[in-house]
């Protein structure tokens, strides 16, 4: 699994919108610092990076009328398997969250979606 370019965010279609949720909870949880070749740069960064990531996410599950656990709200949540953060040191949001997340890996993450059928005209 990968964490798509935030700008594509509002454009995904339902099951990778929810897939990218289950991504950011696992990932939050006891799959912290688990490698993956194509999520490894998260854990370069603090935790808060990836919370600020999910909150997109789940701001889009919202607009479209998804539930979304408020647990998950709280930066410190880490699921009900994982204890939570006991401190987490808030970090300002940059643009892109990830600096990995440039023009690159847009066209990257575009050209992903294409091989499963999935387009984005006009966004890039």
């Amino acid at each position: 699994m990968r964490l798509w370019h935030e700008d594509m965010i509002q454009f995904l279609p339902t099951p990778q919108l929810l897939g990218q949720h289950r991504e950011c909870c696992a990932l939050r949880g006891n799959g912290w610092d688990r490698k993956h070749s194509t999520v490894n740069y998260v854990f370069d960064y603090s935790p808060y990076k990836l919370f600020q990531y999910h909150q997109l996410i789940m701001d889009e599950m919202k607009r479209r009328n998804y539930k979304v656990t408020t647990d998950w709200l709280d930066g410190h949540y880490r699921g009900v398997k994982c204890e939570p953060y006991e401190k987490l040191d808030t970090v300002p949001l940059s643009s892109p969250i990830y600096p990995e997340h440039g023009d690159r890996y847009l066209q990257e993450c575009v050209d992903n979606l294409a091989e499963k059928g999935i387009f984005f005209n006009g966004l890039l």
